[in-house]
């Protein structure tokens, strides 16, 4: 079975267990279903920005986003990653308050919503004819303008987007039952008192950015030699910066940072807003006696570092292209969402014992992508079949041996004890498994139709747009066709003929007579559209990112 990072000690033993789940023991903890695509990064971003701790080492919000090398090589053992996520109530009721459902509203809510607008006021300044209150209103929209997801849910567990580091917040739910059965009356009373703002239920925010934060964290251990002969293997161009792990973490670090802090004024205001105007709540809130209220991190498998690694490469590539802001976090969450779908194929082609994967790319898995109109029948059914090949897959992976024996120990502890038992195959199929990789693949565009049968394999252009940033570095060039060979490698993606007969094999079908080398017209046609492909003849053709280096962080 996987090992974890870091070396914590699983909890597979009781059917109730953090990683008693068939799907969570493979995959780490944890990717859930629940989760949406905006929701991977937005937490990814929480975990990074907060202050962490690993046992005695105190990592500060200012000072890096990620441990030291040194640190991550010697992780301590059984000691999981701490974080101190902020709550940032006040910011959340002032800017959602108004355009959340009226039963979630509560009275304390209402009155301190009353008493914050109060004392904000008081601190605006208006002239030129704009008074204090239009002031107020403009800065209630600004904010509001910003959230991200949660639309439907109580004002304190949405979110925002993610434009800066004071508008990243912990998710927060309100237990409504509760304060109304105890009849509380004032804001002191459900901030001071614990159990009324509930952090630590992982209901939305659950786990998935945590783990791909720690994904990256693994992959800065390796060492530059394994990294450097994976490269290889794949025939990636991958610089000194991109390959040599301190170089890949400062780098990164660098350019995340740049790309949160793109908005200062809003965070200047954000921060105004949710800690000067009112400093008790966030002291309640984000502190528990006085001491930072850490989270503990789950764990991720040893052994999906090749898949982290290209993830890191992605994210990198992100920051480091000129883009616009809100693009930027825009691909950034797609770069989430796809790292998930990755370690799910890829994790799975690891453990699977009845697939030969020595037909697949580097990661051991294939999807074969069809034209996004769907004219061409023949492709059409071959990325269906490769659908189909691919949600197996992961379903027979949590089958392995070693599983299946966890989850028949955990059915003889509940026989001895007399407790009740559920198998917990549906769930894990259903919620962290190949269902999962379904609704996450559609949610992202990658796969239609959204609804009923014959779900295949798709690209948008969004989708294309980031795979042509990931794949070819800001400002350069790559031919056509090693740009079709470097997307088999790092995602596994079929777009052409030659790969597409190897889907065919590796779904165990015979490529069919009529394939040949006209199925990629519609890809050709797309990255024209985009401004993205360049014909040099005939026969030659070149991929170009025209999004040039923002910065030049390393000489």
């Amino acid at each position: 079975m996987p090992n974890p990072y870091p070396s914590i000690k699983r909890e597979t033993q009781t059917a109730r267990g953090s990683d008693a789940n068939p799907a969570i023991q493979l995959f780490g903890r944890r990717f859930f279903g629940d989760q949406t695509v905006p929701e991977f990064l937005i937490e990814f971003l929480l975990v990074l920005s907060s202050q962490k701790r690993i046992a005695d080492s105190v990592i500060p919000a200012d000072e890096s986003s990620f441990p030291n090398i040194e640190l991550l090589c010697n992780w301590p053992e059984q000691t999981p990653l701490e974080y101190a996520p902020k709550s940032r109530l006040n910011l959340k009721l002032f800017a959602l308050l108004g355009a959340s459902k009226l039963e979630t509203r509560h009275e304390t809510h209402r009155l301190h919503y009353r008493e914050l607008i109060k004392n904000i006021e008081q601190n605006i300044e208006a002239f030129g004819g704009i008074t204090a209150e239009e002031v107020l209103k403009t800065l209630e929209n600004l904010f509001l303008g910003f959230q991200r997801v949660g639309g439907q849910r109580t004002w304190c567990a949405q979110s925002f987007l993610p434009i800066c580091p004071e508008m990243i917040a912990g998710e927060t739910i309100w237990k409504g039952t509760k304060a109304k059965r105890d009849n509380v009356e004032t804001w002191d009373e459900i901030t001071i008192q614990s159990g009324y703002f509930e952090s630590s239920q992982h209901i939305f925010l659950a786990r998935g950015g945590e783990s791909l934060y720690l994904q990256i964290c693994n992959v800065l251990r390796i060492p530059q030699m394994d990294i450097d002969v994976w490269c290889k293997k794949i025939d990636a161009s991958c610089t000194e910066r991109e390959r040599c792990p301190e170089n890949l973490r400062r780098a990164l670090t660098q350019g995340i940072h740049q790309a949160l802090n793109t908005c200062p004024a809003v965070g200047s205001l954000a921060k105004f807003v949710d800690e000067e105007v009112d400093k008790e709540t966030a002291k309640r809130t984000d502190n528990r006696n006085d001491l930072p209220r850490y989270t503990e991190c789950g764990w991720c498998p040893e052994d999906t570092w090749p898949e982290s690694f290209i993830f890191a490469i992605d994210l990198l590539r992100i920051c480091d292209a000129a883009l616009d802001p809100i693009e930027r976090l825009s691909l950034m969450e797609t770069a989430c969402a796809m790292q998930v779908l990755r370690t799910l194929c890829a994790q799975s082609a690891r453990y699977d014992q009845s697939k030969d994967s020595s037909g697949a790319g580097a990661l051991g898995y294939i999807w074969a992508i069809s034209d996004p109109e769907g004219n061409n029948n023949i492709l059409k059914r071959i990325s269906r079949r490769s659908v189909e090949t691919n949600l197996l897959l992961i379903q027979r992976a949590i089958r392995h041996p070693e599983i299946v024996a966890n989850i028949e120990a955990q059915q003889q502890r509940c026989v001895v004890q007399g407790t009740s038992w559920k198998d917990p195959y549906k769930e894990a199929d259903t919620r962290y498994g190949y269902k999962l990789f379904l609704a996450l693949a559609k949610r992202l565009g990658l796969m239609v139709p959204r609804r009923g049968s014959g779900a295949r394999f798709i690209l948008t252009d969004h989708l294309l747009r980031y795979l042509v940033l990931t794949t070819v570095r800001p400002g350069e060039r790559m031919k056509y066709d090693t740009f079709l060979e470097q997307v088999f490698q790092r995602h596994g993606m079929a777009l052409s003929g030659k790969y597409l007969c190897r889907a065919c094999e590796w779904s165990g079908a015979h490529p069919p007579a009529a394939l040949d080398n006209a199925t990629d017209h519609w890809l050709t046609s797309m990255l024209s559209s985009a401004g993205m492909l360049v014909h040099l003849s005939d026969s030659c053709s070149i991929v170009e990112n025209p999004f040039s280096k923002r910065v030049e962080i390393f000489p």
